[in-house]
């Protein structure tokens, strides 16, 4: 279940209350399930896949892609695993931590382990959304916003791109001043 948590320590966890406190930046969140496949789940389960376990997650769960492909022309998705033992974790994160905005939505289903991205709304005000595992994020194109890890460190996350030239972080200097 998301966790959205306002600037002055108000949190909302109901998908009705997050998507109403979203709605100025027209951010999408809803719930995909990864199904009950124990092959899925044990793989789901791990810290590190092979590039074979990776495609064997997103073939099974291709169903997502197909609709993104009909519905909003996507062409391309990856797999991407973070965890503790990443060589250059922190560097890797480190592009995306500032403000920062994309040319093209940045879409996102959390299969596992959870991120957090936060945004500057059109009011000046921040916010913290934590995206847990089973729940789809689209953050439109040109959306002021940063990610960061939880303190576990660790996320499965399928990456939807219609092409990887628009998401690239064009970065807008704005200082992140949220503190829950």
């Amino acid at each position: 279940m998301a966790i959205l948590q306002l600037q002055d320590g108000t949190t909302y966890t109901q998908l009705d209350d997050i998507t109403q406190e979203l709605a100025a930046l027209n951010v999408k969140l809803n719930h995909w399930s990864v199904g009950d496949n124990p092959e899925i789940r044990r793989l789901l389960a791990q810290d590190s896949l092979t590039d074979e376990e990776k495609e064997q997650i997103l073939q099974a769960l291709d169903n997502y892609f197909e609709h993104l492909k009909q519905t909003a022309g996507y062409q391309s998705r990856d797999l991407i695993v973070l965890h503790p033992d990443i060589p250059n974790l922190d560097t890797m994160l480190s592009k995306f931590d500032r403000c920062h905005y994309h040319t093209d939505d940045e879409v996102r289903y959390i299969v596992a382990g959870e991120g957090v991205f936060g945004f500057v709304r059109p009011d000046g005000s921040q916010v913290e959304l934590t995206v847990q595992p089973e729940e789809y994020i689209n953050v439109p194109a040109n959306t002021e916003h940063w990610f960061h890890l939880t303190p576990s460190r660790r996320v499965k996350a399928v990456r939807y791109f219609t092409t990887t030239e628009g998401w690239v972080p064009e970065y807008t200097g704005t200082e992140i001043n949220f503190e829950a």
